[in-house]
This record gives structure tokens, C-alpha cells and sequence, in this order.
């Protein structure tokens, strides 16, 4: 029966990026900005700095970089959770992978009798956030230590483009990050 479910959410979770479910909204943002201000926190300044650099070109500071990035992120991680829990309340086999709770029982109904659907994105959203923010936290900690293994110039090589390899950090932190687990 979980079977039959884990594939339901990948398989909605593959059509998720090509559907979009709408832009990036204010909420994304915030929860964006959220996620920089933890960063911020658990990296330390001096590596958060380092991988979101200061694009000077575009007058944006560190902070901002991140929230860019980080609003794109979280409204990814929305919309996969959307998807995530959509394909969960409409399995009938829900409850027998859930305690014997329905979709309502076990995300519960707030207030208002009426949002577990919201509860269930929520939770699953936060999740799929701290998840991200965890790895790209690693992805920094390994670069600082790849960069003083490899030395300046050749870790510069390794991950820098264009005439000046500014952005070598940033580089290396984000393909990191994004690299499967393994």
C-alpha cells in the first residue's frame, strides 16, 4: 500500500516543475528570506558571505542574493508539497498506510474544521525547506574545506568561469547542494 503511494507523490512530484502552480508569491519570499536568516545563523557570516558573494554588477548584497534564490527554492518546495499532498488525500489506501487515520485525522482540521489539506502543505513544505537548508549548509562547509585543501588558485580553477572567478564559492556550494544523495 505505501508502494502504490510513494509512487503516486513522485510521479506528481515529476509533473510538479512543468505545471509551475503559479508564480512566486510574497509568502515565498518571506519564507525565502526565513531560510537566509537561518543560513546566515548556521553557516556563520563569513561563509554565508562566501557563498552568496555581492554581485556588484547588480548592486545586491549577500542577503539579497540568498533571498532571490532562496524565494525560488521555497516556492518549489510549496508547490512539490502541493502535489505531495493532493496525491495523498485523493489515495484510498491513505489510511492503511496512516495509523488507520483518513487525510483530515492525521493532518488535522484547525480552527475552522477545514484545513488539513493547508496543514498537510505546511508540514511538508517546512520540511522539504530544512531539508535544502541542511544540505546547503554542508555544501558550504565542504567547499571551505575543499578550498584550503585545494588551494586559492586551483579551487578557483576547479569551479570558477569567466575572466575574473569571483563566484567559485557560490559555485562549488550550489553544485554541491543540488548534487544527489548519496
Amino acid at each position: 500500500m505505501k508502494f502504490k503511494t510513494l509512487i503516486v507523490v513522485a510521479l506528481a512530484m515529476l509533473v510538479v516543475p512543468a505545471a509551475g502552480f503559479g508564480k512566486i508569491t510574497g509568502q515565498d519570499r518571506e519564507n525565502g528570506a526565513r531560510s537566509c536568516r537561518d543560513l546566515r545563523t548556521s553557516m556563520g557570516v563569513d561563509l554565508f558571505r562566501a557563498s552568496y558573494g555581492t554581485a556588484a554588477s547588480h548592486r545586491m548584497n549577500a542577503f539579497g542574493k540568498c533571498v532571490s534564490q532562496w524565494a525560488r527554492s521555497e516556492h518549489q518546495s510549496r508547490v512539490s508539497a502541493q502535489a505531495s499532498c493532493s496525491a495523498e488525500r485523493s489515495d484510498p489506501n491513505f489510511a492503511a498506510s496512516h495509523e488507520g487515520k483518513t487525510f483530515a485525522q492525521f493532518y488535522g482540521l484547525g480552527k475552522k474544521g477545514a484545513n488539513a489539506f493547508g496543514r498537510c502543505v505546511s508540514s511538508k513544505a517546512k520540511a522539504f525547506s530544512q531539508e535544502n537548508r541542511e544540505r546547503t549548509v554542508n555544501a558550504a562547509r565542504s567547499c571551505k574545506t575543499e578550498r584550503g585543501t585545494l588551494g586559492q588558485t586551483a579551487f578557483r580553477a576547479k569551479y570558477g568561469a569567466g575572466a575574473r572567478d569571483r563566484n567559485a564559492f557560490g559555485k562549488c556550494v550550489s553544485t554541491l547542494a543540488k548534487a544527489p544523495s548519496a
